[in-house]
């Protein structure tokens, strides 16, 4: 090949290249970061609880146990867990808190820094008293 039909063929292939990366910066970039947006909503998925029933989301509390049905703290008694809880787990994110239907008078959900997740019980004067791993 000649050297000024190599540089046609060149400026070609650089055209059509430039042609599709700007066809893929403004068709399908705002559909790539759209998907990447980060929710800020709770999660809408949803369990279904042992024995069937009505789906539950463990965001919102509700768990059942001895009678007890957990609803999420708020307020100044939220805020006082949540301090609590998150002394004993440094570095931990809390899920949700609420009274607790198994022995102790309060329980925040957590995340550990290392994505573990524990859950930490706490006492009517806002003491920690144990910190159990896993789920339940």
């Amino acid at each position: 090949m000649n050297t000024p039909r190599k540089m046609v063929l060149a400026t070609s292939v650089l055209g059509a290249m430039a042609a599709g990366g700007l066809f893929g910066a403004t068709v399908l970039a705002p559909s790539i970061s759209s998907a990447a947006t980060v929710s800020t909503t709770a999660p809408s998925s949803t369990q279904t609880p042992p024995g069937g029933g009505a789906p539950a989301d463990p965001t919102r509390g509700g768990h059942t146990a001895n009678g007890i049905t957990e609803k999420l703290l708020t307020g100044d008694t939220a805020s006082k867990v949540e301090a609590a809880a998150t002394a004993a787990v440094p570095g931990g994110t809390i899920q949700r808190v609420e009274n607790d239907a198994e022995g102790s008078a309060y329980e925040a959900h957590m995340t550990k820094a290392d994505g573990s997740h524990v859950t930490v019980k706490v006492d009517a004067s806002f003491t920690v008293t144990t910190v159990e791993d896993g789920p339940r």
